[in-house]
């Protein structure tokens, strides 16, 4: 999912005692284990150790299931106590990737972290659940100087055909920790829980990337490869990494491979564009990237994140025709609004600055976005 100070854009999907994996000997050229000889010095988190609930996130799932008697079992009852910020405190952090026992404790994480402890939960339940991949627009944030594109995970939990217990309320429920998703009604494809293993796999990848630990972002990267290698952002990822430390030939592989995959994958084209920048082929790159622009000019998140990037290097003049052609394409969405409200209030526009901040409050999609906005306008309105 990335561009920024480093010109990255980095793919991730909005983690005990970790065993160490056999030794697999790839068959796929685009693993290039000598540049990271070290790489298993940094073992991955086994599938059990992902999925795994502790014996109080038990108790919590019996607890929340529980009917009337000992042979009824409800969905919703579980559902809403996963949702019931009074008795969890469940915070939403598109940073916080975590295993199913840490995200129940930690009571933060991203949309793939909360569907993989939801789903652990439903499976001790004793029900039926499914990973769903959201086809969603390209979609930015930043984050540390990179832009992340973020993918989205939800679920449906749904009782078994053959149970021997009757079910209280619905026998089904659609779980998806960001309500703009379903509110949008956005098509979605069900993926497998190894798919859901290798897309954790890639965050902890990307994670360690953005802390500049590039044999341990290899060591994942890897893993999340070997474990579902159609799954394409984990070679933009790998190639992202091999440009890093200066291994170019590979870098392209890796790209190629991904495109071999989906030659509609714009994040892989932007990131060969970089390559070729570095590597001084200023007209190939040139190329993509007009390409790229084309195919994205209709996007607001596109020009919304061009902002941002505009906006962290202090070139306020291009911020703001960036953010102003995100409002034009989409005058809903509260990250562009706050975008705004900070470049005024940088500018020292204060009117304007309250103007788009208050706006932003009123479209924040949760409590938290509501509230970090409202206190950034009280320091505004204070000045």
């Amino acid at each position: 999912m990335k561009y920024g100070l480093l010109t990255v854009m980095i793919t991730m999907f909005l983690m005990g005692c970790a065993s160490t994996p056999p030794v697999v000997k790839s068959p796929y050229p685009a693993l290039h284990d000598s540049l990271f000889p070290s790489y298993q010095s940094f073992p991955v988190e086994t599938e059990e150790e992902v999925f795994s609930l502790g014996e109080e996130a038990k108790q919590f799932v019996s607890r929340a299931i529980a009917g009337p008697s000992f042979e009824q079992k409800s969905v919703k009852g579980l559902v809403t106590s996963i949702f019931d910020h009074s008795e969890m405190g469940l915070l939403y952090r598109n940073n916080a990737n975590s295993v199913a026992n840490e995200t129940f404790y930690n009571r933060s994480a991203n949309c793939l972290s909360l569907s993989i402890m939801t789903y652990a939960m439903a499976k001790y339940a004793g029900f039926d659940a499914t990973f769903y991949e959201v086809d969603i627009p390209e979609y930015w944030t930043r984050r540390d100087g990179f832009s992340v594109l973020n993918g989205h995970i939800n679920l449906t939990i749904e009782m078994p055909d053959k149970i021997s217990v009757a079910y209280i309320g619905p026998s089904s429920a659609d779980v998806d920790f960001d309500p703009q998703m379903i509110r949008s009604h956005f098509p979605r494809v069900p993926v497998s829980k190894r798919t859901i293993l290798a897309m954790f796999y890639n965050n902890k990848g990307a994670d360690a990337l953005i802390e500049n630990a590039y044999t341990r972002a290899y060591s994942y990267f890897r893993a999340a490869a070997v474990l579902s290698p159609e799954l394409q952002q984990t070679w933009v990822n790998l190639g992202i990494l091999y440009r890093m430390v200066d291994a170019y030939e590979e870098a392209e592989q890796s790209y190629r491979y991904a495109l071999n995959l989906d030659d509609g994958n714009l994040t892989a084209w932007e990131n060969l564009s970089i390559l070729y920048k570095h590597k001084g082929e200023t007209d190939k790159a040139k190329d993509i990237m007009e390409m790229v622009a084309l195919r994205r000019k209709n996007n607001p998140f596109y020009h919304f994140i061009l902002g941002e990037q505009a906006f962290e290097e202090g070139r306020f003049d291009d911020a703001l025709t960036y953010y102003q052609r995100a409002l034009k394409l989409d005058d809903r969405r509260h990250e562009v609004l706050f975008g705004l409200a900070k470049l005024y209030y940088e500018q020292g526009d204060i009117t304007n600055a309250q103007r788009y901040m208050k706006r932003a409050v009123q479209l924040a999609p949760n409590g938290q976005d509501a509230e970090r906005y409202a206190s950034k306008l009280s320091i505004i309105a204070s000045n």
